[in-house]
């Protein structure tokens, strides 16, 4: 008789064991959901500023060095007149 009792025991712990397990992997799974999730929406975001970037031109390098050459002429000019 006490092998039997000794034998409910031992399947209890081993239930309760295996049960622990199993929320342990369900936590860890919702970890790495969660995880996956904030992934995909990062990468989805870098590719659409890397569309965006290469899509869009950059207007600003059409008049960098146009108005430095022109005012700086003009203000020279201006100065050798007067004396």
């Amino acid at each position: 008789m006490s092998n039997k009792i000794e034998d409910l025991l031992n399947a209890a712990k081993i239930n309760e064991f295996v049960h622990k397990k199993q929320l342990e992997e369900e936590k860890k799974s919702c970890i790495v959901w969660i995880l996956a999730i904030i992934g995909a929406v990062a990468a989805v975001a870098a590719i659409s500023y890397a569309v965006y970037k290469y899509f869009i031109p950059d207007y600003l390098e059409d008049f960098e060095d146009d108005f430095d050459e022109d005012y700086d002429d003009d203000f020279f000019d201006d100065e050798e007149t007067e004396e």
